[in-house]
């Protein structure tokens, strides 16, 4: 099956185009987008991986699902177009990175500027029907994006991998913690970063201490 993704990608997943699941997967989502409006646009699908490439990975954040309100969601998890306002979740994101490294809450929610320096913003499940969150789980996305996480594990080292909430946090037996750096804390929406453990947690110059520590340019949050 001929997968419209980034070269260096295409390379570590080109198996996974050619097993079974990926082809009932590709049929379900080519049905939803032609019957329902979903999200993002199919031609950013797969965007996380097309704007950071394999070999230029530093960084991974996992989210679950993409945004399904209209204009949201553009394949970066977390990420909005520009002009779109905050979710709450993003939100949060820019309130700690401004008390932990003083950066001021930015004009765009964005992130295109994150991956473009080696975050890879990656949802588990890459797609979503308009306003129905969960609906294309649980039909192979998650092995698709389970299997880049494990090659970014087995053939990368000194990665950080950022996980926030129980299911981002389901991910760690997927990574070598002997190799990469696991950062882990509550999810940052509103109901899980409120209880507490959220704000504070300095992961965003922790992330920079041990990238800076292993010869790496730090990134600009």
């Amino acid at each position: 099956m001929d997968v419209k993704i980034e070269n260096t990608w295409k390379e570590q997943l080109g198996s996974e185009f050619e097993k079974p699941y990926f082809a009932a997967l590709s049929e379900f989502v080519r049905s939803e987008y032609k019957k329902y409006q979903c999200f993002p646009p199919g031609k950013l699908i797969f965007n996380a991986f097309n704007l950071c490439p394999f070999d230029q990975v530093k960084v991974v954040i996992i989210g679950q699902d993409p945004y399904h309100d209209v204009g949201q969601a553009h394949g970066l998890s977390f990420s909005v177009n520009d002009g779109i306002a905050f979710p709450p979740s993003l939100q949060n994101i820019f309130k700690e990175i401004e008390n932990d490294l003083g950066t001021p809450i930015p004009l765009s929610g964005n992130l295109t500027r994150w991956a473009k320096q080696g975050v890879l913003l990656l949802n588990a499940t890459l797609t979503v029907r308009a306003h129905q969150a969960g609906s294309h789980q649980h039909r192979g996305w998650e092995t698709f994006t389970d299997a880049a996480i494990s090659a970014l594990s087995r053939y990368r080292q000194h990665l950080v991998f950022i996980l926030w909430g129980g299911y981002a946090r389901s991910k760690a037996r997927l990574i070598d913690a002997s190799k990469h750096f696991i950062l882990q804390s509550v999810h940052p929406s509103p109901l899980s970063a409120n209880r507490g453990g959220w704000f504070g947690n300095h992961q965003f110059s922790q992330t920079n201490a041990y990238l800076s520590s292993h010869g790496m340019k730090e990134i600009v949050w």
